[in-house]
């Protein structure tokens, strides 16, 4: 049974390390960094090849660079292949798969080291092969999720998303009357310029977009007063889509400023749970333990390495679980009694059902050594057990424990 839930364990912590590492767990941050210096590298080598003098100089390194750069992106591709479970944990094994090869990141790695390998064994097809090695600069999506910086300016566009796409459809609207409107006004004048309706696309997309590269341009007067009319509108055009985006980080900043200085910090306390291979607990998920509402996983300890209790991570044997729970506050506290056994306690050898006590005294735990055992009543108690219990009468001997 170990070795069973032993397996899943690796690969889910292989998962960890692929993925985006916590910024305690060194190994999957190196991680992190050799794949970004990876995409980078090998981006600049495509640069550099570009350069004829270059290539010929330092075309051997360029070579090996690109080789080694492009196998890395073919491993990184098969081991997310592996622990795609991992990244759908409520799909099966399958569909999980599937789900990441057509997804945008696994097409993208996959076209990141594919053509790469191709013309191999399609030699004929080398120059369109090449074509699709620059979904490479695709990857650079990767190092957008190593940085919290980075990552505002996706929750931004996201955010955003239906206003950007509201200006773009206004932009297209007034981009195909412009063109309409300049082709009946220009038509007469230079028809082999503007010979129909959307050979006035060019003009209007270059007028209204603020770019005037003046190589299709009005000569009638009704046309150059259009024009003005449209280079005005322009302006306004690419004023909303930079006003969305701009208004969108005030509100993102505003708020992570407003967690940050209004978030209350409750007190809590934690405790330290290890778990056995006989534990209930070892090879299910953390959304799967059904933990009562007020208790929560505040970390997992495996190893050296301490994991983010997400609700998919799988425990395995041996892990330590952090649990923690809101105090009580200081006008609720419970005040138990800690009761030693010695040799001359008439508890000794008694079951707890048997035990001469008050109705109202709770016996919550009885600690035997190292163990915590529980108590039920057929529990025969024993010389140097500690008995942690709640009682508002007067027990002998007694200590009183402030919970």
């Amino acid at each position: 049974m170990a070795d069973r839930n032993l397996w899943p364990c690796r690969k889910r912590r292989v998962h960890e390390i692929i993925e985006v590492g916590a910024s305690d767990d060194f190994i999957s941050r190196l991680y992190d960094l050799i794949n970004s210096l990876a995409i980078v590298v090998n981006l600049t080598v495509s640069v550099i090849e570009t350069f004829e003098d270059l290539r010929a100089q330092y075309g051997p390194w360029l070579v090996w660079i690109e080789a080694a750069t492009v196998a890395f992106f073919a491993v990184d591709y098969g081991l997310r292949l592996w622990t795609a479970q991992c990244l759908h944990p409520k799909l099966p094994p399958a569909k999980a798969t599937l789900s990441y090869v057509v997804s945008f990141s696994g097409v993208v790695d996959l076209l990141s080291f594919l053509p790469y390998y191709l013309p191999v064994f399609f030699p004929s097809g080398t120059v369109a092969f090449r074509m699709f090695r620059v979904m490479r600069i695709f990857r650079l999506f990767r190092i957008n999720a190593y940085y919290d910086s980075l990552n505002v300016i996706t929750e931004v566009i996201t955010s955003k998303r239906q206003q950007l796409m509201s200006s773009v459809f206004i932009i297209v609207i007034l981009m195909l009357a412009s063109s309409l409107c300049m082709y009946s006004l220009e038509h007469e004048a230079q028809p082999e310029i503007f010979t129909n309706a959307f050979s006035g696309i060019w003009w209007s997309m270059s007028t209204l977009l603020t770019v005037g590269y003046g190589d299709i341009y009005p000569i009638t007067p009704l046309g150059k007063l259009f024009g003005i009319a449209i280079a005005f509108l322009g302006v306004g055009m690419v004023a909303i889509p930079t006003g969305i985006i701009s208004a969108g980080f005030v509100d993102q900043y505003s708020r992570i400023k407003r967690i940050s200085e209004y978030a209350n910090e409750a007190d809590i306390h934690f405790i330290k749970v290890h778990l056995s291979d006989r534990d209930r607990w070892a090879g299910q998920t953390v959304q799967e333990l059904g933990l009562p509402a007020g208790i929560i996983v505040a970390a997992i300890q495996r190893e050296e390495h301490v994991i983010v209790p997400r609700g998919d991570v799988e425990l395995c044997p041996g892990d330590t679980l952090v649990l923690g729970a809101e105090s009580m506050g200081d006008d609720r506290h419970i005040d138990l009694k800690e009761v030693v056994l010695r040799r001359q306690n008439p508890w000794n050898g008694q079951r707890i059902r048997d035990l001469d006590i008050s109705r109202q005294t709770i016996i919550v735990m009885v600690k035997r050594r190292r163990r915590v055992l529980i108590p039920n009543g057929n529990l025969v108690l024993q010389e140097g057990d500690r008995i942690i219990l709640y009682s508002q009468s007067y027990i002998r001997a007694d200590s009183t424990i402030a919970v």
